[in-house]
């Protein structure tokens, strides 16, 4: 027979005043978020409501990293965002892992209060979109969307005039003295990269001389991988909204499936991936 569980006498038991669990976290507001728009309130909608929720999150933990990154990548000090991009791979990794969650809503039950999201859309996504900039992936015409929200639009047009990781990470190679084109240099950073030549050339004297180049071959190796990561969430959440909706409409009025189809192949660092070709 086992005996009842005794609480250490060292744990603080008394918290009246002090700062607990629950308010270190805020989960009074937190918990409260949760709110069912379905009528009669469906069951399935909690997991679609905390799915997308909880995406959220990781997205802020990703931003909050990036910019953290492209500060030291400003400062040419490197080995620090190593970590840094380790970190994002793995919130990457949540963010993906979690679409299998969401893959055990079936269409019967999606469709019970899919109405309720009106047009409301994943696509709308302020944080999801400054992501995208900040990796270099810009697009002026995705602003206009959020023009019912000032501070959105703010957000937006900070991140798109921003130079992206990718580009500071170009402007980087040419502080070390790689031949970077000019133009490259001073292209508008408003826009997506595009591959170059010249960049290509610059990577593969990196790739073919790595322990003389160690930290910029490390550097370029972390891109790849949160690029690699991005094109596996993108893939996962194509087939979970085929499987859940099939080949209907997006809420938000994108042609669904076909839409999120086009953007797997988007390279956001072209050159890093081109490179691999000419070693």
């Amino acid at each position: 027979m086992s005996c009842p569980r005794q609480i250490e006498s060292s744990i603080h038991t008394d918290l009246g005043d002090k700062m607990t669990y629950t308010s270190f976290l805020r989960l009074d507001k937190l918990l409260d978020c949760q709110e069912i728009h379905s009528n009669p309130p469906h069951h399935d909608e909690m997991l679609f409501i905390i799915q997308h929720q909880t995406s959220e999150l990781w997205l802020k933990l990703v931003i909050h990293e990036l910019r953290e990154a492209l500060s030291y990548i400003n400062a040419d000090t490197l080995s620090p965002a190593f970590k840094i991009m380790s970190r994002i791979k793995h919130i990457q990794a949540q963010l993906l892992h979690q679409w299998d969650v969401l893959a055990t809503l079936t269409p019967s039950e999606y469709t019970q209060f899919r109405y309720a999201l009106g047009p409301a859309s994943g696509f709308q996504s302020v944080q999801y979109r400054i992501v995208e900039f900040l990796m270099g992936n810009k697009d002026a015409k995705m602003i206009p969307v959020h023009a019912h929200d000032e501070q959105a639009v703010k957000d937006l047009n900070e991140a798109l005039n921003t130079p992206s990781i990718y580009d500071a990470f170009i402007r980087l190679l040419a502080r070390r003295g790689f031949d970077i084109p000019k133009e490259v240099l001073e292209r508008d950073i408003t826009v997506p990269h595009t591959s170059n030549p010249g960049v290509v050339e610059a990577f593969k004297k990196i790739y073919q001389h790595p322990k003389e180049y160690w930290d910029l071959y490390e550097m370029a190796e972390k891109l790849v991988d949160i690029e690699e990561q991005f094109a596996h969430w993108r893939f996962r959440h194509m087939k979970v909204v085929e499987r859940v909706i099939g080949y209907k409409t997006g809420t938000g009025g994108s042609s669904g499936v076909d839409f999120l189809r086009k953007m797997i192949d988007h390279r956001f660092f072209p050159e890093l991936w081109e490179v691999r070709t000419h070693l």
